[in-house]
């Protein structure tokens, strides 16, 4: 009988093994070029596409994965490559779950393909949910879809702002509202196929960190999609708001549950960047002298050290539980999906900091990568909910009250 284990498998081995060399390999010789650039790094990705890492054959296998641990390890070796280029392949995956999450099969099996292309034209997906006046409160959003009946269309409507990809994808998946009377529980999701018009993406945006991927706002102008690009069908949709408007309880909102499904993973990209700092930072006091000895003999750059080395640690065992717990349908209780993004997030601020003091000057040029990873950490305690929205949704968990 075996006991308790947080081995990995032959197989999760394997899995971190692959991944970190094509991190190591392909991403890092790559990253201060595109963080330079701030562009989509296509051929990065192609190599991705290349190689079997960029495909819906190796996501649905992670996903499937029993303990849960497939993607947030994948995540964790790429992201320590380099978080730009890392998102610029991973930003995909979030529309993937947004039409597995709410899709029938045959929706699943027409528009995740399109999502990705093929390794001879690598394509790239967009989860469009954000709006200027609608982050974290995505019960708020303002674009509108309505149902063309003469013709089985719906038209949409509206703005969305911070998509990633949004405007350059092959495939955009848009959140909207199809009832605003009854606010988070009246939206619906829809796949915009590729070439709609009516569809169009602002000037991609210039960020702090994360640059070699790309964000821009979306526009929605009288874009009319198919009925079946309605994720979901229109009968289950009539049948969800039929119940919300007699006031029956939902399973919740498409958006959150999804955002809820890849937390987890989320939280492994925040930890691939602090790892990276860390061991930058260790390996730089190891070899920098001052006053004749290394630097990590001083007491204070080698506590720093081992904080950083703790908090990671610390944040990546949240962020398995968290996997482990969502793959076995194992409810969250304490709002532990939510628990894994914030600890990484604010770790991987932290731990970034830490490296750029550590290295003093030097961390702060750009002849060093800790600049860059810092720039980068930084989305993590904003995107895909805030940390004090991450904070609310653990608070409600606990106290099982409504707090604002």
């Amino acid at each position: 009988m075996s006991g308790f284990s947080l081995d990995l498998t032959d197989e999760q081995t394997e899995l971190r093994r692959w991944v970190h060399g094509f991190a190591a390999d392909v991403v890092r010789p790559a990253a201060a070029e595109w963080d330079e650039r701030e562009e989509t790094p296509w051929p990065v990705i192609q190599e991705a596409a290349k190689i079997g890492l960029y495909n819906f054959d190796t996501l649905a296998t992670l996903w499937a994965e029993e303990t849960g641990l497939g993607l947030p390890l994948l995540s964790e070796e790429l992201f320590w490559g380099d978080a730009g280029i890392g998102m610029s392949i991973m930003g995909t995956s979030l529309a993937v779950a947004g039409i597995a999450s709410a899709g029938t099969f045959d929706q699943l099996g027409e528009w995740v393909p399109q999502c990705f292309g093929d390794a001879a034209d690598p394509k790239v997906a967009a989860y469009c949910v954000s709006e200027p006046e609608a982050g974290s409160d995505v019960s708020s959003m303002r674009v509108r879809a309505r149902y063309d009946e003469a013709t089985d269309e719906w038209v949409i409507n509206g703005q969305k702002a911070w998509i990633t990809n949004g405007g350059i994808a092959n495939v955009h998946v848009v959140v909207a509202s199809v009832d605003p009377t009854l606010r988070g529980r009246g939206q619906a999701a829809f796949v915009v196929p590729p070439g709609t018009p009516g569809l169009t993406g602002n000037r991609k945006i210039k960020k702090l960190g994360l640059r070699a991927s790309h964000t821009a706002d979306v526009f929605l102008d009288d874009v009319r999609v198919p009925g079946r690009c309605l994720l979901g069908g229109k009968e289950k949709l009539d049948e969800r708001l039929a119940r919300a408007r007699e006031g029956s309880r939902s399973a919740g909102q498409g958006a959150l549950q999804t955002f809820e499904m890849t937390r987890p993973t989320v939280g492994a990209q925040a930890v691939g960047i602090a790892r990276a700092a860390y061991e930058y930072a260790l390996d730089y006091a190891r070899h920098r002298e001052q006053f004749g000895r290394p630097i990590i003999t001083n007491q204070a750059v080698a506590f720093a050290l081992a904080d950083m080395r703790m908090e990671i640690d610390a944040a990546r065992l949240l962020i398995w539980r968290a996997a482990w717990m969502g793959r076995n349908e194992r409810r969250f209780e304490a709002g532990e999906g939510s628990m894994s993004k914030l600890k990484a997030g604010e770790v991987a601020v932290w731990a970034t900091e830490k490296a750029v003091q550590i290295l003093g000057g030097a961390g702060y040029s750009r002849e060093h990568p800790v600049e860059r990873m810092y720039r980068d950490a930084k989305i993590y305690t904003i995107f895909e909910g805030t940390s004090e929205i991450q904070r609310l949704v653990v608070a409600r968990a606990i106290s099982g009250m409504r707090l604002s």
